[in-house]
């Protein structure tokens, strides 16, 4: 059940090696793993404070048919954490720039981008950044490469429809509305400004750099690299929206092994700065828990990556200062039931509050992101301050886990008690709080 793989085997910078495995945190984790209430198929964890690695740990595996187990360096579909990984390029091309927060977007886009409804109002990468630039999700967020977005934004174009993709009564900077679209036309931004196709780019600005294998693009990874992928699951048919923790585990996305990943239809034709949806800026990078753990270092070292400098410090503050907190007396947002209460660019923030924290008893006053998508569900937080992170990947889940809620914040039961785990045992020093 359990294969725990030293912290090493992904990155130098990880080499700093972890205490002795805790066997209390070992047994806490294997037990929610195999917990009926919500079996988990895989999990990978990482644990740090000040700064550096104290606790790593896999359980379950990549692939349940194959009996392949999950290692250190198990690469996952990280869902929308990969958010917060484009917003680290994009913020390389603000220092450098290439784009200004408060532009209107269209400057970029080669095309005017207006919700019609408030057709006065421009667009910012900062509205889009901080979910409120108006867009929405109903009209999806995807599309081929061979459609433009042109084709599908714009009021009275052929893709257009009914314009369910535009909020008809908030507009850009009024109301956090959580949107991937945005994240879509970020992407486009990104290549349009560079000429660089997506997956590309983002290698040239984040991964290479930091020495992590991984992508957004998984047919470009090596052989070894598809092969470690984990696939991801649920005990719900795909197009079904019924569970059945009782029965077999289905793949849901990355069922590598029956099926090799391909590369987005017509993407040889493609001209980088029309579409980046396929290569899901949102929500769509491969990469493992050890590899999240370097850029989670760079980002608790004020952007510094051993002596290569990623982002500037100041840049760093400007992304993680506060955009956008919930205001119920308005109400200025959509919560998503409580999940979503403060934003900065690019990434969700949990004040160390009733409500609010992922400690109970609080101590941990984190920024970061959450994921999930198709079973995966994803965490990657920590406390700037303290140095304290944690990063949290789970390979899919046997039941609904929206169907219970937490029991101090928002979060699946499954995943405070990871937390709480990590917390209270994954580390050198015990904190003194429950």
């Amino acid at each position: 059940m359990l294969g725990l793989a030293l912290l090493g085997a992904a990155h130098p910078l990880l080499r700093a090696a972890p205490r002795a495995p805790d066997g209390a945190t070992d047994r806490a984790l294997a037990a929610i793993v195999a917990d009926p209430a919500c079996q988990l198929a895989s999990l990978s964890v990482l644990a740090l404070r000040a700064g550096r690695p104290v606790y790593q740990a896999q359980f379950g595996q990549r692939d349940i048919g194959a009996a392949l187990p999950a290692n250190g360096a198990t690469l996952y579909r990280i869902a929308s954490v990969s958010k917060l990984m484009t917003t680290l390029g994009l913020m390389r091309l603000v220092e450098g720039g290439q784009l200004a927060l408060d532009a209107d977007v269209s400057t970029y886009l080669g095309f005017t981008l207006r919700n019609p409804h408030f057709a006065d109002r421009p667009i910012s990468l900062r509205a889009l950044l901080c979910h409120t630039s108006s867009l929405r999700d109903d009209a999806g967020y995807s599309w081929p490469l061979s459609t433009a977005l042109s084709s599908i934004l714009v009021a009275g174009a052929p893709g257009f429809g009914t314009g369910a993709m535009w909020s008809a009564d908030a507009a850009p900077g009024a109301f956090f509305t959580y949107c991937n679209l945005g994240w879509g036309v970020l992407g486009t931004i990104m290549e349009r400004v560079t000429g660089e196709r997506f997956d590309r780019l983002m290698a040239r600005l984040l991964l290479d750099p930091l020495g992590i294998d991984g992508g957004y693009n998984p047919s470009t990874l090596r052989a070894a690299s598809v092969a470690n992928i984990a696939t991801i699951y649920r005990k719900r048919a795909v197009d079904s929206e019924r569970w059945d923790s009782a029965g077999p585990w289905i793949a849901q996305v990355d069922d590598v092994r029956r099926q090799a990943p391909r590369p987005p239809a017509a993407i040889d034709a493609y001209t980088p700065g029309q579409n980046a949806t396929p290569f899901s800026p949102t929500g769509g990078l491969r990469i493992s828990a050890s590899s999240l753990g370097v850029v989670m270092q760079m980002l608790m070292a004020g952007g510094r990556h051993g002596k290569l400098r990623l982002l500037q410090a100041a840049t760093l503050e400007t992304m993680f200062a506060r955009q956008w907190t919930y205001d119920g007396a308005r109400p200025n947002g959509a919560t998503n039931n409580g999940l979503f209460q403060a934003w900065g660019l690019g990434n969700q923030q949990f004040p160390d509050a009733p409500g609010q924290r992922l400690i109970e008893g609080g101590g941990f006053n984190a920024v970061g992101h959450l994921g999930d998508a198709y079973g995966l569900r994803a965490m990657f937080v920590f406390d700037r301050a303290a140095g304290t992170g944690f990063i949290v990947l789970c390979g899919g889940t046997a039941s609904d886990p929206d169907t219970r809620t937490g029991a101090h914040s928002a979060l699946a039961p499954f995943e405070e008690r990871i937390l709480a785990a990590l917390w209270q045992h994954g580390m050198p020093e015990r904190t003194g709080h429950a």
